[in-house]
């Protein structure tokens, strides 16, 4: 059976990304063609966000409800041109990333999300800050640090969100759609990032918000929020003049022995091609932080199902004949239109065969006691050009002791192509020719 299995379940529900640092200048990381990093499961015991009183199952169903909660909050006025960051739900991401800001570099684990664009980070003095274990940045020890004008493009790239403040310096203010909050200085300063070859990357001048004013639900071993989306403010733009525009990442699946980590690449090694891989264009939509695509039609074996998408007015994604599905490493579970996705469970149902079983925790809709003896379908999504073959292990998942559930499930007005379905792809996004790239590769054997 190539489905999930228990034993090192919990080692793979969400992913850190842990960064060593020391200095390295712009042009040297450009001369060595592209850097990497190891990605390290958020709920591994290598994990300083490690619980070790939760259960593998506790962990999964925060996962699960972290992909709704996220969900909920991408909706309606949400995904708009005129809040673009109010959508994203403070503590949802399923990633975190550690980098390093400051001169002498000062460390911070942020959600690591491409759902949204600004970088920023807790800092002192504190009006109001959450609890976080890690030491509050100090902005006066920096020797680089500088805030911005109310003149400078960055802070009119903020829009609604950005203003000015004491003495012409630019700030920002963000709502998010559970009722956290944070709000401070707009400033620069220098970003340092890790790569596998032990030579990390120094940027300067990265802008990001420097936060006096925070609260909500944030978790106290986090620090901050790293924006990875495709506005001009976040981290993956800012750094596009070393990068290209050009990241890749490969998810190891569930059941991965903890000592082997994934991966994330960026510039020439972010680059996806070869035998196997396929890439479809990103579409341009707004706002323009989410990663759009086009899906024409899923099969099931080899019956193709035509994708049909929502024409509910108040949908973010009505009647979208491009970018109809939003790519998301932020959300766990594939979240597809109702009424298609009424279409394709009974079409699994019936390629699958045996009895299914409810989900006590009615969070899915097709599950299993047990696949061993089923004949799991082929799932394939067909993406405009690019023809992407799901295995067992992408779309099925043990969930609880004698339950195996569809890793896809219905929604109202967003549709959402989750992380389950990432893992074992090399996942390659290219900006500047607006592609996202598929190549099936054993994420436990990539470097």
């Amino acid at each position: 059976m190539e489905g999930f299995s228990l034993k090192f379940l919990f080692y793979s529900l969400a992913v850190i990304f842990f960064i060593h640092f020391s200095r390295l200048s712009h042009t040297e990381a450009s001369s060595k063609g592209g850097f990497s990093t190891d990605l390290i499961s958020r709920d591994s015991p290598l994990s300083p966000f490690y619980n070790p009183s939760e259960t593998q199952f506790d962990r999964l169903q925060k996962a699960f409800s972290r992909s709704i909660s996220r969900a909920n909050h991408f909706r309606a006025n949400g995904v708009s041109t005129n809040n673009i960051q109010s959508p994203v739900i403070s503590n949802s991401g399923e990633y975190l990333m550690n980098i390093s800001l400051g001169t002498p570099p000062v460390s911070m684990h942020g959600i690591a999300d491409t759902g949204s664009d600004l970088v920023w980070r807790q800092c002192e003095p504190c009006d109001s800050c959450y609890e976080q274990i890690e030491p509050i940045f100090d902005p006066a020890k920096s020797k680089t640090y500088q805030i911005l004008s109310c003149e400078a493009k960055s802070c009119s790239n903020l829009g609604g969100q950005g203003g000015c403040g004491d003495e012409n310096t630019c700030v920002y203010s963000y709502s998010y759609g559970d009722g956290s909050h944070t709000s401070g200085d707009v400033a620069v300063d220098t970003l340092t990032i890790g790569s596998t070859t032990g030579r990390p990357v120094s940027v300067p001048k990265l802008v990001f918000g420097c936060g006096h004013n925070n609260g909500g639900t944030f978790n106290d071993r986090g620090s901050g929020l790293v924006g990875l989306g495709g506005g001009p403010l976040s981290m993956i733009s800012q750094l596009r003049p070393l990068i290209g525009g050009r990241f890749s990442y490969c998810l190891v699946p569930f059941g991965t022995d903890p000592s082997v980590s994934s991966k994330m690449h960026f510039g020439s090694r972010g680059i996806v091609s070869g035998p196997g891989a396929v890439s479809t264009p990103l579409a341009s939509r707004e706002p323009n932080t989410f990663y759009y695509l086009t899906l024409e039609s899923i099969s099931v074996g080899s019956k193709k199902l035509a994708y049909k998408g929502f024409s509910k007015v108040g949908s973010p994604l009505a009647d979208a004949d491009e970018g109809n599905i939003i790519i998301d490493s932020g959300t766990t579970l594939t979240l597809l239109p109702r009424d298609f996705y009424a279409t394709l469970e009974s079409n699994v149902a019936r390629a699958i065969g045996g009895t299914p079983v409810s989900d006590p925790n009615n969070i899915f809709s097709l599950c299993y006691s047990s696949l061993s003896g089923l004949d799991i379908p082929t799932i394939t999504a067909h993406f405009v050009g690019a023809d992407v073959e799901l295995k067992p292990l992408n779309t099925f998942v043990q969930v609880q002791e004698g339950l195996f559930c569809f890793t896809m499930i219905p929604a109202s007005d967003l549709a959402i192509f989750g992380n389950l379905a990432q893992m074992n792809f090399l996942v390659g996004y290219d900006l500047k020719s607006r592609t996202v790239s598929f190549k099936p590769t054993d994420c436990t054997k990539a470097n």
